[in-house]
Order: C-alpha cells, then structure tokens, then sequence
C-alpha cells in the first residue's frame, strides 16, 4: 500500500452524492431522532478507513516490528542509563 497521506476529513472540499441500501427502520429511527444520516455515514466510512489504513501499515511492518521489539528485548532502549524512574 505504501505511504498514505490522511486526509482532512473534517473539512470537505468535495462532496458526492451517492445512493446506498441502509436498513429501513433504522433510517426511520434516525431521522425521527434528527440525526444527519449522511454525516453519521461519512464519519463511519472515515473511521473504516483510517483502521484499514493502520491494520495494513501494522502487516506491512509486522517484520520490523517485531525485530526491533527483540532488540529492544536483547539491548534495552537508548535512555535505559539515564532514566530517573
């Protein structure tokens, strides 16, 4: 997947609108409460996105993770002489 930029999904340059298949009743109840459906969707998407992004960022280092976490095991950590605590 390589390096991807997050986007600023708080402030939308662009908007499209889309058709999508939702359950019925909880389309009613949602606007009974008045939420914004479309937010709450778009918010939802956005999280999605973002664990997606992390999970194939953890897999695609999962090697270096784990060889720096067994030196760090084998070595300590660069600050291990210094600290106070």
């Amino acid at each position: 997947m390589g390096v991807i930029m997050e986007a600023n999904v708080k402030t939308p340059t662009h908007r499209k609108p889309i058709n999508l298949s939702l359950n019925a009743e909880l389309v009613r109840m949602g606007k009974d409460l008045g939420l914004n459906i479309s937010r709450i969707a778009e918010e939802a998407l956005a999280q999605a996105i973002k664990k997606s992004v992390a999970e194939s960022w953890a897999k695609e280092n999962e090697e270096a993770i784990k060889a720096y976490n067994a030196r760090v095991a084998k070595k300590g950590v660069f600050s291990d002489g210094m600290r106070t605590f």
